[in-house]
């Protein structure tokens, strides 16, 4: 039967109002030895021995490539994170990244540190003309990936008074609908970097978008362009893009990954990894995942898993069945059919696949079922993971 009590081990430092969200019955610290979940922000999980006790594991946060993602769904482990939670915290800083760019505000700063108190008034007026930068209200701007946090850029540059144009193949429809009309979507990458006064990128890291602003797709950059990238450093060639930078081509990068190769250049912009780090953002993240945690491991529901499919199903019957498998035909009639022969009536059933992964929630009317059944399911050779809830 399902644990009645259940042990979260944290990592890093979880807001207290997601620690809050836990019920009684749960023990979270980061001292669980054998947890039934992790939950984590930016820790690196790759080099980590995880428990065989876990079957979730919850990210307060967007991105998951400090998650060893492969290696836990050959587990049947759910890996959960909180997408659009920190949305708002990261649109405000590309809006601060494209201020920062266009009014020189950085180099102002340094300036104005560097006077000393004689003569400063005169020196003031006398410098300020270095730093005369550009409006954003008639820019293009252009935004790749329109997403929780996509749209949001995009519809705050239409109330800068920016012409707009999005590109995201993948565009959801509930996205689709907080997306102003006004914005031009595009359907090819190069129209939008080709006709952007600023581009910034919004896309996840994965092996079809590392590198995909490449040396062919920096060559179609508007002159006197400027680069938002508050995603990850990967997405972008940046050796290619400091050749850009120093022959003049592009005006500035804003970056929110600092590393050895971008790092000093005058032209570009870095911030150490600020997207996310608000107390909102934090606060958000992590309620996020602790409600989704705590659904998972309770009733086997999966809201905002990124290698299962979301699957939720209300509560019928006194037992619930939840199996992690390959996403290959027979699978759930091999299920049906173990069950069939124990004369155990299923009272609902839901399937639901993501790739090469599948779900099923079987609710059953008896209130327990043998071992010797449970072994009969963990035995179908695709399955993962077999869970009983009671």
């Amino acid at each position: 039967m399902a644990k009645q009590n259940y042990s979260v081990r944290t990592y890093n430092k979880i807001a207290n109002i997601g620690i809050k969200r836990f019920k009684t019955n749960y023990k979270v610290s980061e001292n669980e030895k054998n947890p039934d979940a992790i939950m984590l922000r930016s820790y690196n999980l790759h080099d980590e021995l995880i428990p065989d006790s876990v079957i979730a594991v919850g990210r307060a946060g967007a991105g998951v490539n400090n998650i060893p993602i492969d290696e836990l769904s050959t587990r049947g482990v759910a890996v959960f994170n909180a997408p659009g939670a920190n949305a708002n915290s990261v649109k405000e800083l590309v809006l601060a990244g494209m201020l920062l760019s266009s009014r020189n505000i950085y180099e102002a700063l340094e300036y104005t540190k560097s006077l000393s108190s004689e003569n400063m008034k005169e020196n003031v007026e006398a410098g300020k003309k270095k730093f005369a930068g550009h409006e954003l209200r008639g820019k293009t701007l252009g935004v790749i990936g329109l997403g929780a946090i996509g749209y949001r850029v995009a519809n705050a540059g239409l109330d800068l008074g920016m012409k707009v144009i999005g590109c995201d193949p993948s565009l959801s429809l509930p996205n689709a609908r907080q997306l102003s009309s006004a914005v031009s979507m595009v359907e090819d990458i190069d129209e939008l970097l080709i006709e952007s006064d600023y581009i910034t990128i919004h896309v996840p890291l994965l092996p079809s978008t590392k590198g995909m602003i490449s040396k062919d797709k920096i060559a179609k950059l508007k002159k006197n362009s400027v680069l938002i990238n508050f995603s990850r450093d990967e997405l972008v060639d940046e050796e290619e893009l400091l050749e850009a930078l120093n022959k003049g081509k592009i005006y500035r990068y804003v970056s929110d990954f600092p590393n050895p190769t971008v790092n000093g250049h005058d032209k570009v912009i870095t911030l150490p990894h600020l997207g996310a780090s608000t107390s909102e953002a934090e606060d958000n993240c992590a309620v996020m995942i602790a409600d989704q945690l705590q659904d998972y491991l309770e009733n086997g529901n999966i809201q905002n898993a990124v290698n299962l499919p979301n699957t939720v199903l209300s509560r019928k019957g006194n037992l619930r069945l939840t199996l992690v498998h390959k996403n290959k035909p027979g699978v759930v009639a091999q299920i049906s059919n173990i069950l069939s022969k124990q004369n155990i009536n299923i009272m609902d059933l839901l399937n639901r696949s993501r790739d090469k992964l599948a779900y099923t929630m079987v609710d059953i009317s008896e209130k327990e079922i043998s071992p010797k059944i449970q072994k009969e399911l963990e035995d179908i050779t695709e399955v993962f993971k077999l869970r009983v809830l009671s």
